[in-house]
């Protein structure tokens, strides 16, 4: 773990996000577990990604949300969609128990430039939102959650799509989502963003499309 404070932090924080760490409040931060490497940084190639069938359809679905990208600042409106995604979605971790004043402290403790971008519907609802560092060469999102009745919008897959289209509006060439686990089924959407890159031995390597063996062997688990 890294301190990110003082009038280097944001050159500070742009170096070691390139390195596979990730921000949390005023901390960057990168998981070392002894015997386990299955947290691997990924971001995606902005200037060269193209949405896939299904992506193109979530675009359409959700074509009557807009973003807005508002300062750091939690509000009432946010915390009670916060409150319901986890408690619909994550239930049994640590978040669904944190109170307005941690959620406060989660979205304005920054060292560094940070926007809350909120989605909304045609009807002005607070539908998703998406803590969103910003860095030399790309988005970084640290953050987002959603309305979880509107399974059908898919709205943290969508966000994606709308951070690629706002970093390439901006000449950004990355999105970078974080850590992604191969073996988990909750984090596999941040491999079907392609091309992707995956931080390998401290170096940024083009990540593969499964092989016809590859998904073959991924047959038993889906089926459970």
């Amino acid at each position: 773990m890294t301190e990110l404070t003082g009038p280097d932090a944001e050159a500070l924080h742009d170096r070691l996000s390139r390195a596979g760490f990730r921000r949390s409040h005023n901390i960057a931060y990168s998981p070392v577990c002894p015997g386990c490497s299955a947290c691997i940084p990924i971001r995606i190639r902005v200037d060269q990604f193209e949405p896939n069938r299904a992506q193109r359809k979530l675009q359409k679905i959700n074509a009557d949300i807009a973003g807005f990208e508002m300062p750091p600042r939690a509000t009432a409106e946010q915390f009670a969609l916060f409150q319901r995604y986890q408690q619909a979605r994550h239930g049994e971790g640590d978040m669904a128990a944190m109170g307005f004043y941690d959620y406060r402290a989660m979205v304005e403790d920054t060292p560094i430039t940070t926007s809350m971008v909120e989605f909304r519907d045609s009807r002005d609802g607070l539908v998703g939102a998406c803590l969103t560092d910003w860095l030399s060469d790309g988005l970084s999102a640290v953050y987002s959650f959603y309305d979880p009745a509107a399974n059908r919008r898919s709205l943290g897959s969508w966000a994606i799509l709308w951070l690629l289209t706002r970093a390439q509006a901006l000449g950004l060439p990355f999105v970078y989502l974080g850590y992604w686990v191969p073996e988990s089924r909750k984090m596999s959407y941040k491999s079907r963003f392609r091309p992707s890159e995956i931080l390998v031995g401290g170096v940024w390597r083009v990540l593969e499309e499964p092989t016809a063996s590859d998904l073959l062997e991924q047959v038993p688990a889906l089926s459970e």
